[in-house]
């Protein structure tokens, strides 16, 4: 897990090469005479593009996913499991370079690689018609970006960052996260008004292709999924903004945003969670599966879902990296491994002494069609929008029929695994019945609702997202992993601890923040949302 340092102005500039490829007839002039491209040649469409792109993981071997999104959101949430030594998440245990990986340094994460491009898109393109629309995406995109920053640290820099070459202020102060989310609400609800059909085409844009209705509902069902995050520390907020969005979500699975990625730009362009996945980096490919809890919630509801998104036998041989093509997807073959074990041979912790083993190849994997190099990274869908709203009517009686949202929400989280691939599609017709099966019951409406955006996110293997739902809701009940030399003293972690590289760079910042946190500075902390 070696990370290479890069000139990351260099890749940013192959990054939208190889994804916007309609404008790459103007970057030899760009890449030829770098002085000349400046404010009166800019087009901010390429760097949203990079902005884009870039949210989906690092372009550095995927540094940021590897080690947030999977080593620990997927483990800590029993979305997957492994015996793999430094997948320190499944156990608790705390590696701090891993856990401040999201956050990033001054090479790879999110500060250098998301944040700066899309504030640059945003400063640009601010009080210039010509690039208005422009202007209203790239402050929805910077929106989520600082949601997902936000969800895993807590207070962060967030009015300073990614200002320092305007403002020449390099020690950004850490706001309240708190007032991150008035102020996150406050910009998706105005950017998203602001958009305009007639207006400017958003010519970076590799989500919807400029298509502005589709970014407006995407405007109100980030605007939901945020207000909603608030329910347990500012009800009243949640519910009035909740509000607004409700009418003008998403309003189906041709609503999902996605990032469909590309081969030819190799760790650049590659899907991030299928390089892991793949075993590009160690035996992930061999010793990463489906966690036990996740399969057996599949399997004992009947879900058609299981004989889609899980295989057996798919990898037959630690040491090779070829995929069996005669894969075993038979839903009653399926087997997730147990959380929280290992290879030491030790009774109690050894997985090849648990009674579920018998071979490796035999515990479930991800479908080969969820993690092609050129796959689908979710980013929002309608099927989270539609049980979001399903929540919001059952706290509060607004957005119609929990039910019937509940029963679109189930049903669109089933049918939209075939845009991953065709050979994962399922059936109006099959979704239908399975939904009828298993109708919504108000009484345990909070738990089926959020026990079903669990499954989803992780079939979207956005376990980021997982893991905050989770957070908020206490849904599904997960048994905590108890394993020796844990950091959280048995519980599942809540959040990220800041990176110890901020003592150095920014202390007096860092020192304030650190110091404020709910539980103390460490993985059993909590953010502010996630009032106990």
């Amino acid at each position: 897990m070696k990370t290479n340092l890069i000139n990351k102005y260099t890749i940013l500039m192959l990054t939208v090469i190889l994804t916007a490829t309609s404008c790459t007839k103007n970057f030899q002039d760009i890449n030829t005479d770098p002085v000349a491209y400046g404010p009166t040649n800019f087009d901010p469409n390429y760097t949203l593009t990079s902005a884009q792109l870039n949210y989906t993981g690092s372009i550095d071997f995927a540094y940021d996913t590897w080690r947030g999104n999977l080593i620990y959101a997927s483990t800590m949430m029993q979305g997957l499991s492994t015996v793999v030594s430094y997948w320190a998440g499944d156990k608790y245990l705390l590696n701090e370079g891993y856990t401040a990986a999201y956050w990033g340094s001054t090479a790879v994460g999110a500060y250098i690689e998301q944040v700066r491009p899309v504030v640059d898109v945003v400063q640009f393109t601010k009080d210039n018609i010509k690039y208005s629309n422009v202007h209203q995406v790239a402050r929805i995109w910077k929106a989520l970006i600082f949601a997902r920053i936000t969800d895993l640290y807590g207070d962060v820099p967030y009015s300073e960052a990614g200002l320092g070459y305007y403002t020449s202020n390099f020690n950004p102060k850490y706001d309240k996260q708190q007032a991150i989310y008035a102020d996150l609400l406050k910009e998706v609800e105005e950017a998203t008004a602001a958009l305009n059909p007639a207006g400017d085409k958003v010519t970076g844009d590799v989500i919807y292709k400029g298509d502005i209705a589709k970014w407006k509902r995407f405007g109100n069902t980030l605007l939901l999924r945020l207000a909603m995050r608030l329910t347990k520390v500012d009800e009243n907020l949640a519910k009035t903004y909740v509000q607004k969005a409700i009418g003008n979500t998403m309003s189906g699975n041709e609503d999902n945003a996605f990032i469909k990625h590309d081969i030819a730009g190799s760790r650049v362009t590659q899907n991030r969670n299928s390089q892991v996945l793949l075993g590009d980096g160690g035996q992930e490919n061999y010793y990463v599966k489906w966690s036990k809890t996740f399969i057996d919630l599949l399997k004992t509801s009947g879900d058609p879902r299981l004989g889609k998104v899980a295989v057996t036998k798919l990898y037959l041989d630690e040491s090779s990296k070829d995929q069996n093509a005669a894969f075993d997807a038979n839903p009653a073959s399926q087997k997730g491994m147990p959380n929280g074990k290992d290879l030491s041979g030790i009774a109690g912790r050894d997985v090849r002494q648990d009674p579920s083993y018998t071979t490796f190849p035999e515990y479930s994997s991800p479908h080969p069609g969820m993690i092609k190099r050129d796959g689908l990274t979710f980013i929002l869908t309608y099927a989270e929008s539609e049980l979001l709203i399903a929540e919001a009517a059952q706290r509060w009686a607004i957005g119609g029929s929990a039910a019937t949202h509940y029963a679109n929400g189930l049903k669109a989280a089933i049918t939209y695994l075939g845009q991953y691939d065709a050979s994962l599609a399922i059936s109006d017709a099959t979704a239908d019945l399975f939904v009828t099966a298993h109708p919504y019951v108000a009484l345990t409406g909070l738990q089926q609702i959020n026990t079903q955006y669990w499954l989803h996110a992780n079939t979207m293997l956005d376990f980021y997202e997982t893991w905050s739902n989770w957070r908020r809701s206490s849904f599904p009940v997960l048994t905590p992993v108890v394993y020796p030399g844990n950091a959280t003293n048995g519980t599942i972690p809540r959040r990220f601890p800041y990176p110890v590289e901020e003592a150095a760079k920014n202390n007096a910042n860092y020192k304030a923040a650190s110091s404020a946190v709910p539980g103390g500075d460490n993985l059993a902390g909590r953010v502010w949302w996630d009032k106990q």
